[in-house]
């Protein structure tokens, strides 16, 4: 099932980004005539940019890290690929999200296609060991966060444009930003392998293991693609028959556990939406505070599984099963207070007119 999702996975991707094709030409094509003339010459305020040359210098930097710092495992065509895909991704996921919005931002097939086109490539070249699978999945990685920023940071430009706040602050902002959450993510995944490990059950890591999968079969000549066909020709059936192909995709390829609550939040947010007798304004309401509250628990959750982490490192172990062991109805019992949480904040709530 793993390889068919694999398959599935990689044609929904691709899919995306073709049916992208037209906008992401014209964006593409847009964003080049704006760079040729973008000089700021009003002197407002609200047109300060960071100088160009700063930011060339910048990247030129980046590159040159990735290329010779020991730890990152990118060679010089490395390298040079991902000047390629960054340039070309950055600049169509800006523009895509900061005039249509994040959803139609094909992140995962731009990871996809780079992880696919950089695995050949450094096949052909003659690297096909682990040092190049991890090369491959080095670039990939980078063009994925490349694009993701670059949509985040074109949302977070818009949104200041709109309240008429200064570029050039708003991109200083965004610098540390990149680079305090960088060192925070860089920790806490250095904290989650001393603890656990990947790919075990505590820290299952299902997409990076599809990374793996299709390096390692690629690069192996290994792959089975009998199975993978099977996925890829789905993909293609259901996008004939006008299904959401990637979410799909994903549900075939990640494991049930994580499937199952994903389908009862549908059904729930199905149900709250097909009520007849409250008016849109309160459904909206709800939806809104029923999501924000079940976002609180899932940064809760990841909170308690750093400070798990912590306490694993350390030798501390947080299991009382032998002292006080509640089994299937304490379980239950938990789960129904949550629920009565999240319908006391949205459901029941009184809003004020």
């Amino acid at each position: 099932m793993r390889y068919i999702g694999a398959g599935a996975i990689a044609t929904g991707g691709i899919i995306s980004l073709i049916k992208s094709l037209p906008l992401i030409v014209t964006t593409f094509r847009d964003s080049l005539k704006s760079m040729k003339g973008g000089k700021n010459t009003s002197g407002a305020r609200t047109a300060q940019d960071l100088p160009m040359s700063f930011v060339l210098i910048g990247i030129a930097a980046m590159i040159v890290i990735i290329w010779l710092v020991p730890a990152i495992p990118v060679n010089f065509l490395g390298a040079l690929l991902i000047v390629v895909f960054g340039f070309f991704f950055a600049t169509v996921s800006s523009r895509m999200v900061g005039l249509i919005g994040s959803s139609n931002n094909p992140v995962s097939g731009m990871a996809i296609a780079t992880l696919l086109i950089a695995t050949i490539t450094i096949k052909a070249s003659g690297d096909s060991g682990i040092t190049g699978m991890m090369g491959a999945i080095a670039i990939g990685s980078v063009i994925c966060i490349v694009a993701a920023i670059a949509g985040d940071t074109s949302q977070d430009l818009k949104t200041g444009y709109l309240l008429g706040a200064t570029p050039k602050k708003q991109q200083i902002g965004e610098l540390i930003g990149v680079v305090a959450s960088g060192l925070a993510i860089g920790g806490v995944l250095y904290l989650l392998n001393a603890a656990w490990g990947y790919g075990g059950a505590e820290v299952p890591a299902p997409q990076a293991t599809l990374m793996k999968m299709i390096v390692e079969g690629i690069m192996g000549g290994e792959l089975p693609w009998n199975l993978v066909f099977i996925g890829v020709f789905l993909a293609l059936g259901l996008e004939i028959l006008r299904v959401p192909v990637m979410p799909f995709a994903i549900g075939l390829y990640l494991p049930i556990y994580l499937n199952a609550g994903i389908m009862v939040g549908g059904v729930v947010r199905l149900c709250m939406d097909a009520r007849k007798k409250v008016d849109e304004k309160t459904k909206e309401r709800q939806a809104t505070d029923g999501t924000l509250y079940c976002a609180g628990m899932i940064a809760g959750e990841g909170l308690v599984g750093i400070l798990l982490a912590i306490l694993a490192v350390g030798g501390i172990t947080m299991d009382l099963s032998g002292t006080v062991n509640l089994g299937d109805i304490g379980g239950l019992a938990l789960l129904a207070v949550m629920v009565l949480c999240l319908l006391k904040f949205s459901l029941w709530k009184k809003y004020k007119e």
